[in-house]
């Protein structure tokens, strides 16, 4: 699915609807350039799983966990040098936990994402203008 977002609203309100419809063992990864509206997207997806807390990137702690509906685990694995990293946060507990896994920058650990996740990609296009964002879906084959 491919999405079309014109402001900072649209693009959190994407982020909220989607997160809406999450279940359980959910994993949803995020990529796109710096500066695409990836931290934007995130807190929309917080929002729509009832996270009331403020939600900031992990970039240095890898992972933030969130309480609403469902627990969410925001990881931002763009310091990731390798993968056996995430071996020693104990990734597999979130992945494979009862809350929704949230990954930005995933392609850097494509490896250890399971089969069933869903990939959405966020992209600018200035000729469309600065808060332009066309945001793609690619839900796990089954």
């Amino acid at each position: 699915m491919e999405f079309e977002t014109w402001s900072e609203q649209e693009t959190f309100a994407l982020g909220k609807s989607i997160a809406e419809k999450a279940k359980a063992g959910d994993i949803y990864c995020l990529d796109g350039d710096l500066g695409t509206g990836k931290t934007v997207f995130s807190k929309g997806f917080a929002a729509g799983l009832g996270v009331t807390e403020h939600v900031t990137s992990p970039t240095f702690t890898i992972v933030n966990e969130y309480e609403g509906r469902l627990p969410l685990y925001h990881f931002d694995v763009y310091r990731i040098a390798d993968p056996e990293e995430m071996y020693e946060i104990g990734y597999e507990e979130y992945f494979y936990g009862e809350g929704v896994s949230l990954v930005e920058w995933a392609e850097l650990i494509r490896e250890l994402i399971p089969a069933h996740a869903v990939w959405i990609t966020v992209e600018k296009d200035l000729q469309k203008g600065l808060d332009y964002r066309r945001i793609v879906l690619k839900e796990a084959e089954t």
